[in-house]
């Protein structure tokens, strides 16, 4: 593995979608490398501290984000001479976000006032009241017509869908939740999934049309989803929950046809590998060392001991691994299927990759 030079940044890093260039935030400048040479392609100052980057999807646009100012800054890779601000006012900047169409940015004020929408083609704006959240919330059909908000007005949650044409909203129908979490389009554009908080074990399925195609709930009385992912055919759901195991549910019937559990001890027979990171002392041989004075070693095998280095040894079955329980006094325990994919390698995605959270020791 070979390292590049070390470069100075004080803020968010990120790569563009099409892997050419890398956008770094040092204080009030945005820097812009090229991936191969790293070489500063464009460097654009900021009227304050960078808070956070996003690429445009089509790698022309970049945003930064500026928490201490509720402003937006944007500017053009190709075209020198074009840049971009956002300023809310009073309202406050909490998020923004690019469109599929890269030529519009999503704005989520404070306290979830609304959300605007402006474009970067003829300086227009259009509103959405009461989006439910600031970051999470908003969902893109994947051709990228049709956009799906959360709203929360009058003590009701509500799901907007609107076209990313004129923005114009096309409908809106309420939702069978307490406290709307999130909401995903599936892949093939025919639904969409939408769970509740995790104090509410709940994962509904809607068509676009506003109708409920299936309510989904494994158990009562207990912290409920964590985690939800479509398989990349869209035929395939997975649901990570806070009890440690993995639900997969077909879109046919939206019953459950798999379930898998993260045990905390690996037992055999299995095809599983289990590596232990340990600690080696690095061991370095004086006769290949030339010394201040010019006296080289005298070729014997003598060693010092240097840094330490990290290597995995390959552990035997069964084999138990270490945590410990969460707090029951503190919010967000460090427990269950944190994050999840079906994978997208294989012919029908049907391959689940999730990670499970454990309090280690």
């Amino acid at each position: 593995m070979e390292f590049t030079d070390p470069y100075k940044h004080t803020g968010p890093c990120s790569f563009s979608p099409n892997s050419r260039y890398l956008a770094v935030a040092v204080d009030y400048r945005l820097v812009i490398r090229d991936v191969a040479s790293l070489k500063v392609v464009q460097l654009y100052s900021c009227v304050d501290r960078i808070s956070y980057v996003e690429w445009a999807p089509d790698s022309e646009y970049v945003l930064c984000g500026l928490h201490k100012r509720p402003v937006i800054q944007a500017w053009s890779l190709s075209r020198l001479e074009w840049t971009c601000r956002i300023d809310e006012g009073p309202a406050g900047i909490a998020h923004a976000r690019w469109s599929p169409d890269s030529r519009h940015i999503l704005a989520s004020s404070d306290f979830q006032l609304r959300l605007t929408v402006w474009s970067l083609v003829n300086t227009a704006r259009v509103h959405v009241q009461w989006p439910k959240h600031a970051v999470r919330g908003v969902s893109f059909t994947r051709d990228g017509k049709f956009a799906a908000v959360c709203t929360r007005r009058d003590c009701k949650e509500y799901v907007n869908l609107l076209s990313c044409q004129n923005w114009e909203i096309m409908g809106v129908f309420a939702v069978d939740t307490i406290d709307l979490a999130d909401l995903e389009w599936s892949p093939d554009d025919s639904a969409i999934v939408i769970w509740d908080s995790p104090l509410e074990y709940k994962v509904l399925i809607y068509s676009p049309d506003g109708r409920c195609l299936f309510k989904y709930q494994a158990y009562e009385s207990g912290l409920g989803v964590k985690s939800v992912a479509w398989s990349p055919c869209g035929q395939f759901l997975a649901v990570g929950s806070y009890d440690q195991m993995l639900r997969a549910l077909n879109h046919l019937t939206w019953k459950i046809f798999a379930e898998f559990v993260h045990v905390s001890t690996v037992r055999g027979p299995c095809h599983a590998a289990v590596l232990k990171e340990v600690d080696e002392p690095l061991q370095l041989d004086m006769s290949e060392l030339c010394l201040s004075d010019g006296i080289q070693g005298n070729g014997s095998e003598n060693t010092a001991e240097g840094h330490a280095r990290v290597k995995y040894k390959v552990m035997d079955v069964p084999i138990s691994l270490p945590f410990q329980k969460p707090p029951p006094d503190k919010p967000n325990p460090k427990q269950g299927v944190d994050s999840g994919r079906l994978d997208g390698g294989s012919k029908h995605g049907i391959y689940q990759i999730s990670v499970a959270t454990y309090n280690p020791v």
